[in-house]
């Protein structure tokens, strides 16, 4: 569902207590990795406000920095600029050099451009346990690089890097599991991808 226009927002609604609460818990329980830096991402005494955009989309904005977006009730999708601050703490995978240029320009993504060369899926970590040390653990789900160290499974949401680049591109959910991706080495692997220069990222949220 990339936005390929720019965005008409509702104003700002500043939210419950009770419902940022339960929005900072789900970030946690999605992205545990983000548990160190949460104070500095959404302090506790601080205002959560939501942006109502179209095609039911909400956009998550704490002290007018965008934190996070949700379709409908589904699964909270890091802002790029979120990721960006944060790279380390969210699943990744890599597309090659070739595929850069189709998935900005809202190709599906499909699995040659993670199975090639250039391209990367996650590589679980060979230590038993490792990728379960227990909620909010520092490097849960991370190996000795930072890098997500566990295989995704279908319906995932997770951060497409791009050989060569160093900050994000895309962020979506995954249609495949990363163990079956490697195994078919063909077909759609993500949909509804929000990229870079789509409108969420240039709405300005001030």
């Amino acid at each position: 569902m990339p936005f390929k226009k720019d965005l008409t927002a509702s104003p700002k609604q500043k939210l419950k207590s009770s419902i940022q609460r339960s929005l900072r818990t789900s970030l946690l329980q999605t992205y545990p990795l983000l548990n160190p830096f949460i104070e500095e991402i959404m302090p506790k005494k601080s205002s959560l406000e939501q942006m109502k955009l179209p095609d039911r989309v909400s956009l998550y904005v704490c002290d007018g920095n965008p934190l996070f977006f949700q379709h409908d009730s589904d699964v909270l999708l890091p802002h790029l600029k979120l990721v960006h601050r944060f790279p380390q703490c969210f699943p990744t995978v890599r597309i090659d050099r070739g595929a850069i240029r189709f998935v900005l320009s809202g190709a599906t993504l499909m699995a040659p451009g993670l199975t090639s060369a250039g391209g990367r899926l996650p590589e679980p970590d060979a230590r038993e346990g490792r990728e379960t040390l227990g909620e909010g653990a520092p490097n849960e789900g991370a190996d000795g690089e930072g890098r997500w160290s566990r295989e995704l499974e279908k319906g995932e949401p997770v951060v497409v890097m791009a050989e060569g680049k160093e900050e994000a591109a895309a962020v979506g959910v995954l249609v495949m599991g990363t163990r079956e991706i490697k195994e078919k080495g063909k077909g759609p692997v993500m949909e509804d991808a929000h990229f870079l220069g789509d409108g969420l990222w240039r709405l300005n949220v001030d």
